[in-house]
């Protein structure tokens, strides 16, 4: 019973925190001009090497050179690291810098849907009533979301749009090829490299140590850290840890405070208005969230 107290509060923790995170990345944007470049860089490394120092103190350090024994490991692993870590943090980020966090977070949890007409597409699984509730909420949800229920104008900038949706195509992609690497190794290996990946990757084109340190105020410093450790490191570690307690399903159930995490911050801490038809959108992605993790929960009871 302990055990799951503590699970369920790892991954609630965990999820505000990514949510949190990404509003604090926003203010970064605003008040500092922090380069996203840089921004992505610097969390993806930083973030990447504690996960795997965490590994090698906690669990089985073999792993972490492991996974290089091999082309049929390495050769995904750096797929994953670039098509899937660095183009789900990137694609992201850029959609705060040109929109706000809780649209960004929101677009981004369209990734279930997209999966699902992905699998339909390829013929590996066939459209259900379930499925077609989760594309209406969705579809209902954005519209509501990104025009505030006027069909004539967009109350979202459409690049913050753009990143958006190619953040839940990137997160979609993240989610199905990870699949076999986390079935051969932990979690902490295969997503601690990959962030190591796409940091190094992103650091040719803006190396972390070139950034303007006269620039930084303490208020500056300390929100970078929060988006490093607590809104990158310790929001992923928290997530994973919850699995050893909890069921995948209810981790995936209790994660959705991510986005609500997102908006409240985005409305309430950086003022940014919202429409009325806008909480109709939120609300619409939120119930679809749920209701896939619900069903989920429905279809998994058995297999525990």
């Amino acid at each position: 019973m302990m055990d799951r107290k503590k699970g369920i509060f790892l991954v609630i923790t965990g999820a505000a925190f990514w949510g949190i995170g990404g509003t604090v990345a926003k203010k970064l944007f605003q008040q500092a001009a922090i380069d996203i470049d840089w921004l992505v860089t610097t969390r993806l490394l930083i973030a990447g090497i504690l996960l795997l120092t965490i590994q090698f103190f906690s669990k089985d350090r073999s792993q972490i050179l492991g996974v290089w024994k091999t082309k049929k490991v390495a050769i995904p692993l750096i797929i994953f690291g670039l098509f899937g870590m660095l183009a789900v943090q990137y694609t992201y980020m850029a959609s705060i810098k040109h929109g706000n966090a809780a649209v960004a977070t929101l677009l981004q949890y369209l990734a279930p849907v997209m999966i699902i007409v992905f699998l339909i597409l390829r013929k590996k699984a066939v459209l259900t009533r379930k499925d077609m509730v989760t594309v209406s909420l969705a579809l209902a949800g954005c519209f509501f979301l990104l025009t505030n229920g006027s069909i004539s104008q967009l109350s979202v900038p459409t690049l913050a749009i753009v990143w958006g949706v190619l953040s839940g195509v990137a997160l979609a992609f993240y989610t199905l090829y990870a699949i076999p690497l986390l079935k051969q190794y932990d979690s902490l290996v295969i997503v601690g490299w990959a962030m190591i990946i796409g940091g190094f990757t992103l650091s040719f084109i803006h190396p972390p140590w070139q950034i303007d340190v006269k620039s930084l105020t303490l208020q500056t410093s300390l929100y970078l850290i929060f988006v490093i450790i607590f809104g990158t490191m310790i929001a992923f570690w928290f997530y994973i840890e919850s699995l050893q307690s909890l069921l995948p399903k209810e981790s995936s159930l209790l994660g959705s405070i991510e986005p609500l995490a997102a908006v409240l911050t985005t409305v309430f801490w950086l003022k940014e208005p919202f429409g009325i038809f806008q909480w109709v959108g939120t609300t619409c992605i939120i119930i679809m969230i749920l209701f896939l993790a619900l069903n989920k929960a429905d279809s998994l009871k058995g297999s525990h």
